[in-house]
């Protein structure tokens, strides 16, 4: 199932880190790369009007949803990841695409302000005690009344990914104290292999 990993025997639990990560692209192990845009990421970037925005895709990968953002006319983008692999991939699919906007950070070492953060599998792929943490430094990074939007996995919890999964009631605990929860639903339009896993959310800071 692309994308999924679902409940299974138990396994040691993985240090998840940048050489992680590196490993996983060097050795062609993405299983949550789709090869393109996810559908409702294209959707909600498609009701996007205002051009200017500034927005964050974090823990990018290779940032499908950057590309499509650039060639719509998106220019204020910011893709960030731990890991050199996808920004390389990144870089060689849209070499038009601004350098300085290309972050091998961590995400939770960021100092910026945007408008917007775009959300695509980066959350149920950390550590799930790094997830109230993940929820404030969203919120830090955006301004005021600005939006954090995009999907979360929608399947039980699991101990040894990623991705590690989780509920609507669990994402509810994290950003709730920091954020209005404008929309926290299942996916109508996720792709066939991740159908009933999804859950779209748009949050605005509060």
């Amino acid at each position: 199932m692309t994308g999924l990993k679902m409940p299974g025997k138990k396994r040691r639990r993985k240090i998840v880190n940048k050489e992680f990560w590196s490993g996983r692209y060097r050795e062609n192990k993405t299983g949550w790369d789709i090869g393109h845009i996810s559908t409702p990421i294209k959707e909600y970037i498609d009701q996007l009007d205002d051009k200017d925005l500034k927005i964050l895709i974090p823990g990018a990968g290779n940032s499908y949803e950057a590309e499509y953002l650039f060639k719509k006319g998106f220019r204020n983008v910011t893709v960030c990841d731990i890991a050199s692999e996808p920004l390389k991939n990144f870089r060689n699919r849209v070499p038009d695409f601004p350098e300085s906007q290309l972050l091998q950070e961590d995400f939770f070492e960021l100092n910026d302000s945007f408008d917007l953060i775009l959300e695509q599998t980066f959350f149920c792929a950390i550590p799930v005690d790094k997830r109230p943490e993940y929820a404030q430094k969203a919120h830090d990074l955006l301004k005021e009344k600005a939006k954090i939007s995009g999907v979360f996995f929608d399947f039980e919890l699991q101990p040894d990914g990623p991705p590690f999964g989780g509920s609507k009631e669990e994402y509810l605990t994290y950003f709730s104290p920091y954020f209005k929860i404008d929309t926290l639903e299942r996916c109508y339009n996720s792709i066939k292999p991740r159908q009933g896993n999804e859950l779209f959310f748009k949050f605005i800071k509060k």
